[in-house]
This record gives C-alpha cells, sequence and structure tokens, in this order.
C-alpha cells in the first residue's frame, strides 16, 4: 500500500480540526493547527462570535447565524456543551466555518479576531422571576465576557441580549470605559425581539402580513419601559384607545406571555434567536457598507436626558452611526415615554453601580 501523500496528511488534519476540541488538538508538530483551518471553498465575510451558544437562545441563534451568507467564521463559545453544539451546527452545509470553545480558558481564543460578537450568555426568566432577580448572576457573567472583548477585539461590534439589557449595556460600558476601548457606537443592546413582537401583534389586530408592518419601539427592554410608539406604525393607521392600550400592555408584557406559558421551561428562546439573529444580519449589512440599514437598539443617546436609551438607529461600518430622534408623539405615548424614562433612569445607575462600586 503506498503511503499517504502530504497533500492527503493536510486533508486528513484539515478534517480532523474540525471534530476534535482545541484541547484535544494535535501538538505544535500536527499538519495544520486548528487555528488556521478553513475549509475549502469558505465564503468570504464576517467573524461572528456567540458567547452563550449552548443555551436556550445561544443553540437556536447559532444555527440561523450558520445559515447567514455574510458568516465566514462562527466561534461558538459556553461553559458547557459548546463542543456538541459544535459539532452539530458543524454538520450544516453552509459556507461558515464553526469552530467552538469551552470554558474560560478557551474564551480569548474565541473572541480574537471577531468582528461581531452575540452575548446570550446567563440565565433565562423563571417563573415569578423579574428581570431584575437576573440581575445578580447575569451581571458577573457580562462583565466578564465584556472583559474578553475589550482584551481580544476590541473593535468589535458587541450585541448584547444578556438580560437586564437596561442594566446590563452601562456595565459593558463601564467595562470597556475601564479599559480603555469603549465606543459608544459599537455597544448595541438587542431590543429587536420587542419590534417583533410589536410588528406581530398590530398586524394580528389589523389583519395584515406582519412583514408588512413596522412599529417603532423606544425606551428599554423591560415592561413599562418598552414603549411602542404606535402613532408612528407603517403602514398608517390610526388605533383606538382600547386598542392602542391592549397593544401596549401586550407588547410590554410579551416576555412573561412566554414565561407562563411554557410553565416553568423557560422562557422566550426561539423568537429571541430570530429577533436577534435580524439584527445581527442588520448589523452585517452595516458592516459591509450597505446604505440606509436602519433598526431599533438600546444604545448611548443624547435623544432623552439618559445615558442610554432604545430608539431608531443607522447602522453602518463603525456600528451605530446615527441615532434618529424619536419623533412626534401622542398625549399616550408621552405619559408613557415618563414612566419609562423614571425606571430605565434606576435600571442604567443599577449597572454602572455594580462595576464603579
Amino acid at each position: 500500500m503506498q503511503p499517504f501523500s502530504a497533500e492527503v496528511h493536510q486533508r486528513i488534519a484539515r478534517i480532523s480540526a474540525h471534530l476534535n476540541p482545541p484541547n484535544l488538538q494535535m501538538g505544535e508538530g500536527s499538519v495544520l493547527e486548528r487555528s488556521n483551518c478553513r475549509a475549502k471553498g469558505g465564503a468570504p465575510g464576517f467573524k461572528v462570535a456567540i458567547l452563550g451558544a449552548a443555551g436556550g437562545i445561544g443553540q437556536p441563534l447559532a444555527m440561523l447565524m450558520k445559515m447567514n451568507p455574510l458568516v465566514s467564521v462562527l466561534h461558538l463559545y459556553d461553559v458547557v456543551n459548546a463542543p456538541g453544539v459544535t459539532a452539530d451546527i458543524s454538520h450544516m452545509d453552509t459556507g461558515a466555518v464553526v469552530r467552538g470553545f469551552l470554558g474560560q480558558s478557551e474564551l480569548e481564543a474565541a473572541l480574537t479576531g471577531m468582528d461581531l460578537v452575540i452575548i446570550p450568555a446567563g440565565i433565562p426568566r423563571k417563573p415569578g422571576m423579574t428581570r431584575d432577580d437576573l440581575f445578580k448572576i447575569n451581571a458577573g457573567i457580562v462583565r466578564t465576557l465584556c472583559e474578553g472583548i475589550a482584551k481580544c477585539c476590541p473593535n468589535a461590534i458587541v450585541n448584547l441580549i444578556s438580560n437586564p439589557v437596561n442594566s446590563t449595556v452601562p456595565i459593558a460600558a463601564e467595562v470597556f470605559k475601564k479599559a480603555g476601548t469603549y465606543d459608544p457606537k459599537k455597544l448595541l443592546g438587542v431590543t429587536s425581539l420587542d419590534v417583533v413582537r410589536a410588528n406581530t401583534f398590530v398586524a394580528e389586530v389589523l389583519g395584515l402580513d406582519p412583514r408588512e408592518v413596522d412599529v417603532p419601539v423606544v425606551g428599554g427592554h423591560a415592561g413599562v419601559t418598552i414603549l411602542p410608539l404606535l402613532s408612528q406604525v407603517k403602514p398608517p393607521c390610526s388605533f383606538t384607545q382600547e386598542e392602542t392600550e391592549y397593544l401596549t400592555k401586550r407588547i410590554q408584557d410579551g416576555g412573561t406571555e412566554v414565561v407562563e406559558a411554557k410553565k416553568g421551561a423557560g422562557s422566550a428562546t426561539l423568537s429571541m434567536a430570530y429577533a436577534a439573529v435580524k439584527f445581527a444580519d442588520a448589523c452585517l449589512k452595516g458592516l459591509r457598507g450597505d446604505a440606509g440599514v436602519v433598526a431599533c437598539a438600546f444604545v448611548a443617546s443624547q435623544v432623552t436626558e439618559l445615558p442610554f436609551f432604545a430608539s431608531k438607529v443607522r447602522l453602518g461600518r463603525t456600528g451605530a452611526e446615527e441615532v434618529y430622534q424619536l419623533g412626534p408623539l401622542n398625549e399616550y405615548e408621552r405619559i408613557g415615554l415618563e414612566k419609562a424614562k423614571k425606571e430605565l433612569a434606576e435600571s442604567i445607575q443599577k449597572g454602572v453601580s455594580f462595576i464603579r462600586n
């Protein structure tokens, strides 16, 4: 039997690099180290990391990002089960090359060279739990991950999903400030699920296809801080006072609706993954240089007196390149805005204090 040629050895090493987790990888003498492993014909595009990729949001999010033609490399990081999710996702016949990273010791390798980092890491909300209850656990997780980002990919755009977003975005900002890497345009709290729900619920009331509806949702990402601007819905339409109150409350309580329906088996994971991918895709299109990419996000803002606020932003090569004003509000929305700002101010301060104190 003929000995294998160098090319065959390289092919075997390439396959092996995908199958074996990094800590099991062959040593320095291997033909092809995992870090240099690229599938033949790998598509040009962006490098994306998902931190918390084995969780309830992370797994469907990873699957959907693997399907995105703008992604060339997809890094999946978690403290548990990352190799299994990676093996599963990597079998999908799409262009993105998938690599898995397990545990704190591999966080830096997961982040190095990334263009976009999506963070769904943290514990989910359980019945009877407020977003505030999540704070104590998820705040520490977000701090650790953001310290890694500051060190390994300080220029990456960060999409922060971990709840409570109203507090975790200020936490991330403080971590980046301490590290000297803070760019407010690149830190984006993901509120797109509120928009997705608003589009769906408004479409139901109007008898339209949700894909034809666009509802701006501003403020924050919890309870009364979620403010759908129903007076600015596209296509233009009007609602009775009863419809306005019903829709506003349902959009604000959308997360609770899912938590209660799942009866302790989780929170909104599938719709959250869908909304997160929709937003991540908009960020990647902005990075590519597409014109007119607009989405709602929770960002550093001068729209109100608060340091952070969710509103429409224009996404470009440097992140949120323009933050749009709220536009004309009706009386119901003006009252809602004041309620939203009061609660939002407390949540923001809680996040800032977590790092500073």
